[in-house]
């Protein structure tokens, strides 16, 4: 039996996963508003299969109505997939993750039980703040018994469930052998191959795999700078003829969406990933340039694009944004690039700004309030609205629709097209 504290992308995806598995899984969030839907079947963001699973599995062999208390003392594995979100100081804020352990720890039960870290956190969390939390608050308990394991995850929004249900890899940071032998057989049915390795080495795995898909993209946009500042280079030619290398065999689909230049990365991950992984570095005596360097590319790349505009297009001309997600085929907006961009266009003093997303509009409007956007429902409204286009987000409806767009003065800051 399987508890799954936090169901946003990674936690409804982990609890639907096993539980589609056959596992009896306990489903709980936080927000009453997100449990209330999830029972009515409503997935709260957009993530294909997850509403389908969500009915097959309600009630059969997942549950999101059974009570914390009664989950948590049935359950040998819990797992903690709740936010580490950016501090200011672009540290990780481990907050609602020691908050959510305390919850299970307020819950006694003498079955041994596994405290299963799914949570992106940085190298040492494990063994020098959850472990050191934990025996603090268990030392007047005697019989509590608790193991701990580190599982990061590697999903993609927009192709979680398959990434979940399919795995290239699963890693499992453990270091004695009863929490091993439950994830063990928590893992067993999905035949894939399971790398045993310690706390720190498993938590350093996701950073390792997030700050380099991060570096990747900022290196890209670098050097479409310095092929900009020479001339006469065309960009999006050479970035196709790289991808062509055969020292990139394997997945060549996969890295070349990574090793293009665009306006920046976005998303819950790679930017907050890729900050706490420097502040934990530093921490430890240790400046990694390149990530700093890297994070400051991101950074700069925004303005870069923004700053080529000056004396092209009037301020008072009608400009359509294209696209509001951070990656296409989610309506994630996360510190989406488009956000900054806008920002941006609107201290150059832009005043009449459209905008249109074909799934992300409404998420983005919620997020931003305070942003002066005019939003429209299709791409041929902002077409016809608009004068000059960006195209900040490389979703297939614009390529499938690109001579309408190149109808307008068009930049494709995605170099989709």
């Amino acid at each position: 039996m399987i508890s799954v504290l936090g169901l946003g992308f990674v936690g409804l995806t982990t609890g639907l996963g096993f539980a589609k598995k056959g596992f009896r899984t306990y489903g709980f969030d936080i927000s009453e508003e997100r449990l209330s839907s999830l029972k009515n079947f409503n997935v709260p963001f957009h993530e294909p299969y997850l509403p389908e699973v969500l009915k097959e599995t309600h009630n059969k062999t997942f549950f999101l109505d059974t009570p914390f208390e009664e989950a948590i003392r049935n359950s040998e594995a819990v797992f903690l997939c709740v936010g580490t979100p950016e501090k200011e100081d672009g540290s990780a804020d481990l907050k609602y993750l020691l908050a959510a352990i305390e919850q299970v720890l307020d819950v006694d039960t003498p079955k041994f039980q596994v405290l299963v870290t799914k949570s992106t956190v940085p190298p040492s969390t494990v063994s020098n703040e959850v472990i050191p939390f934990v025996k603090e608050k268990l030392k007047s308990s005697k019989q509590r018994k608790v193991g701990f394991a580190s599982n990061p995850e590697f999903l993609r929004e927009g192709f979680c469930w398959e990434d979940f249900i399919n795995p290239d890899r699963i890693v499992i940071g453990v270091e004695d052998d009863h929490s091993r032998e439950v994830l063990d057989k928590i893992y067993k049915p999905f035949n894939a191959p399971v790398h045993y390795v310690n706390y720190n080495t498993s938590e350093f795995i996701k950073y390792l795999s997030n700050t380099m898909l991060s570096t990747m993209i900022s290196y890209s946009n670098e050097m479409s700078m310095v092929a900009g500042a020479i001339g006469s280079i065309d960009i999006k030619k050479s970035f196709r003829i790289l991808h062509e290398d055969k020292r990139w065999f394997g997945s060549p689909a996969s890295m070349k969406s990574y090793v293009y230049p665009g306006c920046g990365y976005g998303g819950y991950c790679l930017p907050k990933d890729t900050s706490a992984l420097v502040k934990i570095s530093e921490k430890n005596g240790f400046t990694p340039s390149m990530l700093v360097a890297n994070i400051n590319t991101n950074r700069v790349i925004k303005s870069h694009l923004v700053d080529n505009l000056d004396g092209k297009i009037g301020s008072d001309e009608p400009i359509g944004i294209l696209g509001l997600s951070f990656k296409p085929d989610s309506d994630d907006v996360r510190l989406t690039p488009a956000k900054d961009i806008i920002e941006l266009l609107i201290k150059k003093g832009f005043t009449n700004i459209y905008a249109y997303d074909p799934i992300s509009n409404n998420e983005f409007k919620k997020h931003y309030p305070a942003l002066s956007l005019k939003y429209l429902d299709s791409l041929e409204d902002i077409v016809d609205k608009c004068d000059h286009l960006f195209l900040l987000t490389a979703w297939s409806e614009f390529r499938e629709k690109k001579d309408l767009l190149k109808s307008k003065s068009l930049y494709d800051y995605r170099y989709a097209l």
